[in-house]
């Protein structure tokens, strides 16, 4: 049994949540309005997973003080922010605040299931085309990690910190398997990475790191890959 907490000041939105996690089959959902019940509830509730809203109580971005408390208390379980803000700044400031996973509050049901499936078995979610824009900001600084990184290379980083698997990412991009395993070899390389889950966690790190230095770049997109 998973138990849920979904924290957000909107009945409407506490209710869709609630309907769409028990056609899931969850069984144990505690709800909060308010960031102050929502933090005391998940210090007493032990949540499994959380669900958060960004914009309590009138606060545009109040949720991020929230995340960076239950992280602080809690740095294991998966928070999933829900939002109406879509602007990768915002994205990558929710992700350096401890978020696990991003998904866009006007996302139909099967695009929050498969957000809360993810971030519930630990792995990051972040829809692909706000990825996409959250790494191109990083591809604006002169210097860091990313700087360095191919198009290639930053593209499959991408979708790493969405949580997709190797088959996954071949098959979005239309590439070979050989080829997105090569390439991950590459970035582990590069960034100094040990294993699968520790270039991960650095991917989520580095797409989000220091977003407020940033700019993005027009909306474009990074090159394909190619065999």
């Amino acid at each position: 049994m998973t138990r849920v907490l979904i924290i957000d000041d909107h009945p409407i939105v506490l209710q869709g949540c609630r309907r769409v996690l028990q056609d899931a089959g969850v069984a144990e959902i505690l709800e909060a309005s308010s960031a102050v019940t929502g933090y005391r509830i998940f210090r007493r509730g032990n949540p499994e997973v959380v669900i958060v809203d960004l914009a309590l109580q009138g606060n545009r971005l109040g949720g991020l003080d929230l995340l960076r408390r239950m992280r602080r208390h809690n740095s294991r379980v998966p928070i999933l922010v829900l939002s109406m803000h879509s602007d990768p700044f915002i994205v990558g400031r929710a992700l350096g605040a401890g978020a696990t996973g991003y998904v866009l509050k006007e996302s139909g049901p099967a695009d929050f299931l498969e957000a809360f499936r993810t971030v519930r078995v630990g792995r990051p979610y972040l829809n692909h085309e706000i990825a996409v824009q959250v790494a191109m900001l990083g591809t604006r600084r002169n210097t860091g990690p990313l700087s360095e990184l191919s198009p290639r290379e930053l593209q499959a980083l991408t979708l790493l910190a969405e949580g997709k698997p190797y088959n996954e990412i071949a098959r979005d991009l239309g590439v070979s398997y050989k080829t997105v395993a090569n390439t991950i070899s590459q970035l582990k390389g590069k960034l100094g990475a040990r294993n699968l889950p520790e270039l991960i966690r650095m991917a989520v790190q580095f797409l989000s790191a220091e977003p407020g230095q940033h700019q993005l770049a027009g909306g474009r997109r990074p090159a394909a890959l190619s065999d």
